[in-house]
């Protein structure tokens, strides 16, 4: 953890009826003094919307050869390199090289995102996958933020609800090509 990070604790119930997995658990999360509200906020949810065995953090903006959540199997291989934000083609060309699964989540823009990878050489770019949220979503949730969080998530039909602290918000998860 960085000196001066924020510790924001997470109380998750996870309803992912898409994928059939339902689980309650508790995240703290070490938010870095450079990283902002909406990229803490999607790291979490790429956290929930990959959730599975072997899943876990890496040091996030701090990590300098590892993105932001990481998913092991039983022997130690990476199974999924999930990137938050905006990647360079680099990265994600190691990321798709290391993993059996590559994927992004984004609080930006995905036109953008996508047009600084147009060109560049990324492993297996055709099965890399970027996601993103409706507009205004993530800047709504950032509202409802405190240190001690209760959060719900719940999918269906790639639909996202959240209840975050009180406050209901709903998304959708849109899924973008990176060619």
């Amino acid at each position: 953890m960085a000196a001066g990070s924020t510790i924001h604790t997470f109380d998750v119930q996870l309803a992912d009826v898409d994928r059939g997995v339902y689980d309650d658990f508790t995240l703290r999360l070490a938010r870095h003094p450079s990283e902002t509200d909406a990229y803490m906020l999607t790291r979490l949810l790429a956290y929930c919307l990959e959730y599975e065995e072997g899943i876990a953090f890496t040091e996030g903006v701090a990590a300098t050869d590892e993105p932001a959540v990481l998913v092991r199997d039983a022997t130690g291989r990476v199974a999924a390199w999930i990137e938050v934000g905006a990647p360079d083609a680099t990265r994600l060309h190691h990321g798709s090289k290391l993993a059996d699964r590559t994927t992004v989540y984004t609080y930006r823009d995905p036109a953008k995102v996508i047009a600084n990878w147009a060109g560049k050489t990324i492993h297996d770019a055709d099965a890399i996958v970027l996601h993103s949220f409706d507009a205004g979503f993530l800047d709504d949730a950032a509202a409802a933020l405190v240190r001690r969080n209760s959060v719900t998530v719940s999918v269906t039909e790639r639909q996202l609800y959240v209840e975050l602290n009180g406050t209901h918000l709903s998304t959708g998860v849109h899924d973008h090509s990176i060619r």
